[in-house]
């Protein structure tokens, strides 16, 4: 039997519709040994979407886990990989929260040639999820392997933030720039799931590389203090030794404890003044 809803296949009542039919209408009237089954492009969709919901817990689960192991390997550190996937989080939660405000209320969508309203395509959160997590990560790297190596000469943890955050800002920030360009063209290709795609890793990309990796990941370790470098001794014995900048050092506060050179006057600021 073929039925036709009444209403588009995108809308919340052709949902409703199949739920029905499964759910009582069908079970109501089947006879003794025959099955019947709901199918049809549209409730593959809805099923397909409803099995990604479903996994997407374990899904992100995988995802953070496995980049905290990273630093963790890399840094060895419980909090900094912790901090990284909060803000993660935080700035892919942002370019969800975009996405659903154009394309699926409505905001602007008209505007950016997407069409009206509707429901955001459900392999798209898991495709944002990945591609946004490897560009957060390459951005924590960079910036807290620099700020490690000065934290491995000085031994000050305020001042290692201080010079990785001034040596590496600028860079972050323009290849940032170059992404955010790169994905703002797909929105005018004319493809709601290309355009649903762009907007969402742009905004995402934006906010990570203006807010988290330049204010939030700086303040954080700036607050956490030496916590920053603490890993527990029964995690350090399981762990390889793994070094993003070639071999480890120990910690200038231990056995290597020095001050910065005396005639070391730190960061030059643009006017020739010490900061």
């Amino acid at each position: 039997m073929r039925v036709i809803p009444t209403t588009s296949p995108q809308s919340e009542q052709t949902s409703d519709l199949i739920d029905t039919l499964r759910d009582r209408v069908i079970p109501d009237h089947e006879e003794d040994g025959l099955t019947v089954h709901v199918g049809g492009q549209t409730a593959v969709h809805k099923d397909f979407a409803s099995v990604l919901s479903g996994k997407m817990p374990l899904f992100v689960t995988i995802v953070v886990a496995l980049g905290c192991l990273l630093l963790m390997l890399a840094f060895r550190s419980v909090v900094i990989p912790l901090t990284a996937a909060v803000m993660n989080l935080l700035s892919a939660g942002a370019g969800f929260g975009v996405v659903v405000a154009v394309f699926q209320w409505g905001w602007g969508s008209s505007a950016l040639g997407a069409g009206p309203a509707g429901p955001v395509e459900s392999f798209l959160p898991p495709m944002m999820l990945a591609v946004l997590f490897g560009l957060s990560m390459d951005y924590e790297v960079f910036l807290v392997s620099r700020i490690h190596e000065e934290w491995l000469h000085t031994g000050d943890n305020n001042l290692a933030v201080r010079r990785g955050q001034a040596a590496t800002g600028q860079i972050i920030t323009a290849v940032a720039i170059i992404m955010i360009c790169v994905f703002v063209a797909f929105v005018f290709v004319g493809m709601r799931i290309i355009a649903e795609f762009g907007l969402g890793l742009a905004v995402a990309i934006l906010l990570d590389a203006l807010v988290v990796r330049t204010i939030l990941v700086p303040a954080a370790m700036q607050l956490f203090g030496k916590w920053n470098w603490y890993l527990p001794t029964s995690i350090d014995r399981i762990l390889p030794h793994v070094s993003v900048e070639g071999p480890a050092e120990a910690p200038a506060g231990g056995a290597r404890a020095a001050s910065p050179p005396a005639d070391d006057p730190g960061p030059v600021l643009t006017d020739g003044r010490g900061a």
